[in-house]
């Protein structure tokens, strides 16, 4: 076990995306700007999409253009750009964590929570556990942090993959509310820095 002296402290660490710019062979990982709120609604749009990141797909272009402006005044989520087209095809969010999804070990590290999203059309191919590990690089290398947890619906098969292709391990079964309304059963993953702990799974 990780030490813990009996003090629940919350440890969210700080972030700012604002000027990130991480590059992998097929992909760009950047804040989002004003200009790519019609590549945002494409895919967000598309019913499914959202609804296994929790959260309703978009209705209006308005609507997405809403979420943009969130993301940009928020300066925590970047966008998941295909180098071949220069189109934003997701996004990466380095989020807050809710304390009561961790356990307490982890009460005193600083860390984040990885949420993610990407186009339905380019399922499958590989895309998000490379944009997912230049993250956690960034995150574990540059921003110092101890951990990142990533959660995800017991049904949803294509983030648990994302989660064991990227090194995430099981932590606990919690009940994950979401922005939105409502909460939901989610298994939540935890991943250490090989950095400070010398090696990269919760024991």
């Amino acid at each position: 076990m990780l030490p813990f002296d009996g003090k629940v402290v919350f440890m969210n660490a700080d972030i700012d995306v604002t000027g990130i710019h991480l590059v992998t062979k097929r992909l760009i990982l950047r804040p989002f700007e004003q200009g790519d709120v019609e590549d945002l609604y494409r895919y967000a749009s598309v019913e499914g999409v959202g609804e296994m990141a929790g959260w309703p797909h978009h209705r209006s272009i308005g609507e997405s253009q809403q979420i943009l402006d969130q993301f940009i005044e928020e300066k925590k989520t970047l966008a998941v750009v295909f180098r071949q087209t220069q189109t934003v095809i997701g996004s990466i969010g380095i989020e807050r964590y809710s304390p009561d999804t961790l356990t307490e070990a982890l009460y005193p590290l600083f860390g984040r929570e990885i949420g993610y999203v990407l186009s339905r059309e380019y399922w499958g191919k590989g895309l998000m556990p490379e944009g997912v590990q230049a993250v956690i690089s960034y995150c574990f290398d540059t921003l110092g942090y101890d951990f990142l947890c990533c959660g995800y619906e017991p049904s949803n098969i294509q983030s648990r993959r994302v989660c064991e292709k990227c090194g995430f391990t099981f932590l606990k079964e919690t009940e994950y509310h979401l922005r939105h309304s409502g909460s939901r059963k989610c298994h939540m993953n935890v991943l250490l820095s090989p950095k400070r702990f010398g090696r990269d799974t919760y024991e």
